[in-house]
């Protein structure tokens, strides 16, 4: 029973700390860096979903990090076009 709430525990930690980490945190250029820090959120929301099924959390994970690495590259792909006109 404590696996369980040491799970989501965690989870929630990882999403409220990651989520205000990508947020606010340092101004970082480098697009790695900033996936690296989209990630941790995305694993928060995987523990709290694998308290309840190990298929929803394995999805969850995977629609997570695919969703922000479009959304991220398609802002790279915008800054190198916006930087080439200047």
């Amino acid at each position: 029973m404590f696996d369980v709430y040491a799970c989501f525990y965690t989870g929630v930690l990882l999403l409220i700390v990651g989520s205000i980490a990508t947020v606010i945190g340092p101004g970082v250029k480098d697009p790695i860096i900033r996936t690296i820090n989209t990630e941790v959120p995305a694993i928060g929301i995987s523990l709290i979903l694998l308290t309840y099924n190990h298929t929803v959390a394995l999805l969850t994970y995977i629609a997570a990090s695919l969703i922000i690495m479009m959304i991220l590259l398609r802002a790279v792909v915008r800054l190198e076009e916006l930087e080439a006109d200047v």
